[in-house]
């Protein structure tokens, strides 16, 4: 005979899930893996959770992509002709990305839109610094 209520997973893990929202959830202490997992299961209680996850993996992997082939370039610049530090720099760099977003002036390859998050990403890494 089956129950008409949920299985018994399945109201433990919303369980679980409430409780850790209200006790710092996620884990972001408990490594990469471990935070990339308590979002995914976060991530089915919010309606667009999953394309959220997907387009923020996406940036990362630009972000450390662009990192490997530049190197520290955006966050530790050479400063030959520049001697701007490299908050100001990153600055300008998404002025100019705002400025080609804002006169449809996109160059051909790029995404402004997605080189805009990463450039704001970096902003926030420089500030912490």
């Amino acid at each position: 005979m089956r129950c008409l209520c949920y299985d018994y997973t399945e109201i433990f893990t919303r369980v679980w899930i409430v409780k850790k929202k209200m006790t710092g959830y996620p884990n972001k202490d408990g490594g990469y893996q471990a935070w990339i997992t308590d979002l995914q299961l976060i991530a089915t209680d919010a309606p667009s959770g999953h394309p959220i996850i997907r387009e923020c993996l996406e940036t990362a992997e630009m972000l450390i992509k662009k990192n490997i082939s530049y190197g520290n370039s955006a966050l530790d610049p050479i400063r030959i002709f520049s001697k701007a530090d490299s908050t100001e720099q990153i600055r300008v760099r998404i002025d100019d990305k705002l400025n080609r977003i804002q006169n449809d002036q996109a160059f051909p390859g790029d995404n402004d839109i997605d080189d805009l998050i990463g450039y704001l990403i970096l902003l926030k890494i420089a500030n912490k610094s």
